[in-house]
This record gives structure tokens, C-alpha cells and sequence, in this order.
């Protein structure tokens, strides 16, 4: 596996993967217990907004108010996966290859990466903690008809926040990490400076080179 770290400006960082995670999720456990029922609606979600990203299909709308909250649930779901992408796929990492700025030694870049995973560690409990209180309570409207959103949208924020929780743990205490000095990731400083045509065109340069299609819209996003 491969983690960019994408420089902002400044001292500002960030670490970037691509991927799907629908297939990396785990199996979804069988049975009624609350765990279970979050995990399989966390798996429902994942998958449709990981097709809707993958074709650029939006499948048809369910008729009725409810049938648009759930499709605005999914694609708030797709903004969800690309903010937590990396950390789900680093729970199964051994060995992970950090690509960095040519500019920058890799102990240095280790020190930043090891304060990113140890502030998402810490973060991703306590979230996690939180929705799995608020996914209990909204069980208490099951008695109302049609999907239960609130469950849903508890049910991804639980899961999700502990699968990055155990992303993080994995990343910080059991994987090796090796260096690889980038080039292209150096040029993303200059191109932060260019006017927003230029600027998109070059990061546009640095993602294809890297095989980062979403590379553009990352860096866009956060700057």
C-alpha cells in the first residue's frame, strides 16, 4: 500500500491514499446483536456509495421524501469514504511505502505521519464512542414506517470511526513504514502558488504521474 503525504502551503500536510474499501470492510457479521446490525448497514451504504463513485451512476431515486433523504445520505456517505479512506485501509497494512516530497528526509516524514495517526487515533475513539450511544438510542424509532435514516447515518458513524480508530492503532504499532522520495509531490508547493487554471492543470500533471486521478480535487478541498 501506498500513503502521499500531500503538502497545503506552509507547514501544512496531509496524508492521501486511493482505493476501494467495500472489499476491505470485513465480512459482515451474522445475528441481531447491535454490532452486527451496524455492520451490515455500514456495508449497505459503503457499497452504494462506492458504485455511485465508481460509474457515475446515481441509481433512481426511491419515490417520497424518505427516498431522497436516503439518497443524499448516500452521497454524503462518498464524501465520508474519501475523508477516511486511508485509515480503513491501513487496519490490514504490514508494510506500507510512504511516498513524501523529494524535499523532505523520511525521518522527518515519519514524525509528521506518526502525529497524524496518533491525533486520528484519539479522535476516531471518542467519535466512535459517541455514535455507538446515539446508533442504541435510535433504535427507539423502529416503531416509525419506512428506513430508519438516523440508524443509518449512526450506524456509518460508529462503524466508521472505529474501523479508523483500529487504522490508526495498526498504523502506529504494527507496521512497517519505507520511504520514497517524490518529485512530483515537491512540485505540488509551486503549483499551490500558480493561478487556479494553472494550478488545476499542474495538479491535474502530479496526480496522473502518480496515479492519483482524485489528486486535483484533493488539494483543492483542503487549500
Amino acid at each position: 500500500m501506498d500513503v502521499f503525504v500531500i503538502p497545503l502551503g506552509g507547514e501544512r500536510y496531509e496524508l492521501y491514499c486511493e482505493g476501494a474499501v467495500a472489499g476491505e470492510a470485513g465480512d459482515e457479521p451474522a445475528g441481531d446483536g447491535i454490532w452486527a446490525r451496524a455492520r451490515r448497514r455500514f456495508g449497505d451504504m459503503l457499497r452504494a456509495a462506492e458504485d455511485r463513485e465508481r460509474t457515475g451512476i446515481v441509481p433512481e431515486v426511491a419515490p417520497g421524501w424518505m427516498g431522497r433523504q436516503y439518497d443524499r445520505l448516500i452521497a454524503w456517505v462518498a464524501e465520508r469514504i474519501a475523508e477516511q479512506r486511508l485509515l480503513w485501509k491501513l487496519r490490514h497494512q504490514h508494510t506500507v511505502t510512504v511516498v513524501h516530497p523529494a524535499d523532505m528526509d523520511f525521518e522527518a516524514v515519519m514524525v509528521l505521519v506518526r502525529a497524524s495517526l496518533d491525533s486520528d487515533r484519539n479522535r476516531h475513539l471518542r467519535w466512535a464512542l459517541l455514535h455507538a450511544v446515539l446508533f442504541s438510542v435510535s433504535g427507539l424509532l423502529a416503531i416509525v414506517p419506512g428506513p430508519n435514516l438516523l440508524a443509518y447515518l449512526f450506524a456509518f458513524r460508529m462503524v466508521g470511526h472505529w474501523l479508523s480508530f483500529r487504522g490508526a492503532t495498526q498504523g502506529l504499532r504494527r507496521t512497517l513504514w519505507n520511504g520514497h522520495a517524490s518529485p512530483e509531490l515537491a512540485s505540488v508547493r509551486v503549483a499551490l502558488m500558480l493561478p487556479t487554471a494553472a494550478r488545476e492543470a499542474r495538479l491535474r500533471e502530479v496526480g496522473a504521474a502518480l496515479g492519483l486521478s482524485g489528486l486535483p480535487v484533493f488539494v483543492e478541498r483542503l487549500t
